[in-house]
């Protein structure tokens, strides 16, 4: 029995999806946990297929998150998006890693053979903040004394809009001509879809196939954000010039000029640090041959921009 904690989540449920829509495991075989009446909602289609839906929250009780994983021994645990307790350099198990350690020591105490866990395609160690609650929780399964996993999720093409100065494309950022970020170099985007079936792939494998190993999960293919402000000046049909400035200048714009949080600046400014030491470049061939088994090819990093501009 395989449990996805965070399934409603976007990676967690293109996973869901990519497993039930090419059949590689039984819908009866699989348990899912939530934490909203909003997640159970968008689960209910899996469910009525014989997925089992449990609930647990990251601020429950260790017998809450034993009960729902009671019965499974693999796990595929998707990193919590509670970045919050990352901000103002949290000191270790005090940040998303936290979370992360409710849910692995539960793991353990009910017997889950195997854990999958959903790290980020950047180096490690790294110079950024955002990979500091997965270096932790990599040592972890590491010391944990459990077989693992460690699927370094390429950066999404989707999400793009955040390394482009926290670009708002819902409220199409027209006034902005001009985008200032504090590094750039060739990022391996991959779409939400690809990383969900490549993952799906792995997770339905036999469990010695994938013991032990780290990997990346990120196509060939690798563009720079000047590379991205070109392509949604083109969609746009204006020019949205890139700018690279220093963090510090980057931190005191994006805090002063456009209004965001001070904490979450500075948490997501090192990002850019890690960019100029060029660690989200990746060379490893495991989505591709992974999805090649399924005849897919990559999604085209253009065609994500065009699509979340309305091109």
């Amino acid at each position: 029995m395989l449990a996805i904690i965070g399934a409603s989540g976007k990676l967690g449920f293109a996973t869901l999806t990519a497993l039930l829509d090419h059949n590689l495991l039984p819908a009866t075989d699989i348990v899912c946990t939530t934490s909203s009446d909003s997640g159970a909602a968008k689960l209910k289609t899996a469910q009525d297929k014989g997925v089992q839906i449990r609930r647990a929250n990251w601020d429950d009780a260790p017998s809450v998150w034993e009960q729902a994983l009671q019965g499974c021994d693999k796990l595929f645990l998707i990193s919590s998006a509670r970045i919050e307790l990352d901000f103002n350099d949290a000191l270790p198990g005090k940040g998303r890693e936290a979370d992360h350690y409710k849910a692995l020591e539960a793991a353990r105490k009910v017997g889950v053979k195997h854990v999958y866990y959903s790290s980020l395609a950047f180096a490690n160690p790294s110079l950024s903040r955002v990979m500091k609650a997965h270096e932790r929780t990599e040592a972890w399964l590491e010391a944990g004394g459990v077989r693992y996993t460690i699927l370094r999720e390429g950066l999404y093409n989707e999400s793009w809009p955040l390394y482009f100065g926290h670009y708002k494309v819902a409220e199409d950022d027209d006034e902005r001509s001009e985008v200032l970020v504090a590094g750039d170099c060739k990022i391996s985007w991959t779409s939400i879809r690809d990383l969900g079936l490549a993952n799906a792939v792995v997770l339905a494998a036999p469990s010695e196939e994938w013991a032990g190993k780290i990997f990346y999960l990120a196509q060939a293919k690798a563009y720079r954000i000047a590379e991205v402000a070109a392509m949604v000046s083109r969609f746009k049909g204006q020019e949205v010039k890139l700018r690279v400035v220093d963090r510090e200048e980057h931190e005191r714009f994006y805090v002063r000029e456009r209004g965001l949080a001070e904490p979450f600046v500075k948490w997501w400014s090192k990002t850019y640090d890690a960019l100029r030491r060029n660690e989200c470049e990746i060379h490893d061939p495991t989505l591709e041959r992974l999805l090649a088994q399924l005849g897919v090819a990559p999604k085209a990093m253009e065609e994500t921009v065009a699509e979340m501009l309305g091109a």
